[in-house]
């Protein structure tokens, strides 16, 4: 099978898992269960999930729960662009063709939305509980505080925090690197450290599947910054040069065209050098043609 038809294939039944742990649109409360689906089903590449499957599958993992934390980080990454979307924060109003959701349903229900969903996605991960044997308790326990310690301060929500309070100041590039090992980074490197940690994998392994999140995480964050300015609009659905409008010191405005494309070929090749430290088999190879097609992505 082509690896195209293989992930088109596993992003649908992906997708079905999530939306299977949406909240039913019923009830006083349906508004906001309604921005909430919205959120979630507005598109996306589902790559955080992506990572996860083929990182435990690699790595041997045969168990069910998995679904619950594939389902939990993807609720939590449409929870950030969500609030990323707010006024207060890039302002923006269209996300993969679409009105963002505090558009479409009002900003209160923006906030409201992304903070349903952040909290939806820590009960959908506890399920994983429910589905344990006595020996998964430790691998399930070790995912919970890898997802809630990469999403919050330390991870992803101080990495935006620092965004906001420096955005339209000069910024250097260590602290440019800060910000997207924490804001971009983080769930990306949560995504392979739980396939590696519900496989039951080792601590130094885990390490290394931190440091290909991190390292793939910088090369996606630096290909945006790219495509904000180069992309084209109807294929990236939001309007390009965000960042220039929000005064954003980004790559490209550091380093030019040339020197950030560069930086993103040499991200991603320790991530798949590090990569092929591990076991080769199929799942090993779908990551390997993964990383290879979001190096030359468009979109």
């Amino acid at each position: 099978m082509e690896f195209k038809d293989y992930l088109a294939g596993l992003t649908e039944d992906i997708e079905n898992i999530i939306y299977s742990f949406l909240p039913e649109e019923k009830e006083y409360s349906v508004k906001i269960r309604q921005a909430m689906n919205y959120s979630v089903k507005n598109g996306g590449k589902r790559l955080r999930p992506v990572f996860m499957w083929l990182t435990y599958k690699m790595l041997g993992g045969d168990k069910e729960y998995v679904n619950c934390f594939m389902s939990a980080i993807e609720m939590i990454h449409s929870y950030s662009l969500v609030h990323d979307d707010l006024p207060a924060m890039d302002n923006d109003e269209l996300r993969r063709g679409k009105p963002t959701t505090w558009k479409q349903y009002g900003h209160a229900e923006g906030i409201l939305a992304g903070d349903g969903l952040l909290n939806l996605a820590y009960e959908t991960s506890l399920k994983a509980f429910e589905k344990a044997y006595d020996d998964d308790i430790k691998d399930i326990a070790a995912a919970s505080r890898i997802l809630a310690s990469k999403a919050g301060i330390d991870g992803m929500v101080g990495g935006q925090a620092v965004d906001v309070v420096l955005t339209g100041k000069s910024i250097d590039y260590d602290t440019l690197c800060y910000i997207y090992k924490l804001k971009t980074c983080a769930l990306i490197e949560a995504s392979f450290m739980i396939g590696g940690a519900l496989a039951k994998t080792d601590e130094t392994a885990i390490l290394r599947l931190e440091e290909i999140g991190t390292n793939l995480g910088m090369a996606f964050q630096i290909q945006d910054d790219i495509l904000d300015i180069y992309g084209d609009e109807v294929s990236l659905g939001k309007p390009l040069h965000s960042d220039e409008k929000n005064d954003k010191t980004t790559y490209v405005s550091l380093f030019g065209y040339e020197r950030a494309k560069q930086y993103v070929e040499e991200y991603s090749q320790k991530a798949v050098g590090l990569l092929n430290t591990f076991p080769e088999n199929e799942y090993r190879e779908y990551l390997n043609e993964l990383f290879v097609m979001l190096i030359n992505r468009s979109k």
